[in-house]
């Protein structure tokens, strides 16, 4: 076995660490007096802690050269999906018990929710188009546009949790620095390239 190979083993377990942990603390009952929105407010929080690892990967390979990150990539953006699924079933399921009429009174009334479910539906592409097969059959200058669709859904993921804070809004703020550190990477990055061309 391979460094890269070995070296994705230990990221897929450890990216399953923190359900572990949510799934141990559940069977305990340590999730507090709210269980439910304990559950969300994690979830929601891994989604983004994992989209944006994802995000840093091509700024971190071409500033410090480590080229390897690459092959990581695609299992932290499958991993942020997951994390999202499990954000938004724990909603509809488990708070809304599945019920449409719910839902879809709650995305009317409270615009957060309506933010969040985008932010999610945005992901579903690029989540199905992952795949070495979806790439070759879309081509690789289309492929990477729709991708791009991947830094609305960070912006929405930030503006949604922005939202659902009360009090405290430290760590949307933290998020929100960080995308803008990103977002003037690539601009910088695409204005280098039209520079060259």
């Amino acid at each position: 076995m391979d460094d890269v190979k070995f070296n994705k083993i230990i990221l897929f377990v450890n990216s399953l660490v923190p359900l572990a942990l949510l799934a141990w603390d559940a069977y305990w009952q340590k999730l507090g007096a709210n269980p439910i929105e304990y559950f969300l407010r994690t979830t929601g929080v891994l989604t983004l802690v994992f989209l944006f690892i994802t995000l840093s990967v091509t700024p971190l390979r071409q500033r410090f050269g480590w080229n390897q990150l690459i092959k990581f990539r695609r299992m932290l953006g499958l991993y942020a999906f997951f994390y999202g699924f499990l954000h938004l079933i724990t909603y509809s399921i488990f708070d809304k018990s599945l019920n449409l009429s719910a839902i879809i009174s709650d995305i009317w009334q409270r615009p957060f929710i309506a933010v969040g479910m985008t932010s999610f539906f945005l992901m579903i592409p690029l989540a199905i188009t992952s795949t070495n097969a979806m790439i070759k059959r879309l081509g690789g200058k289309n492929w990477q546009k729709l991708h791009r669709l991947v830094y609305l859904t960070a912006i929405g993921g930030v503006v949604h949790f922005y939202m659902i804070q009360k009090s405290d809004i430290t760590y949307p703020f933290l998020f929100a620095a960080l995308l803008l550190g990103l977002f003037w990477f690539r601009i910088h990055q695409w204005n280098n390239k039209a520079e060259k061309n």
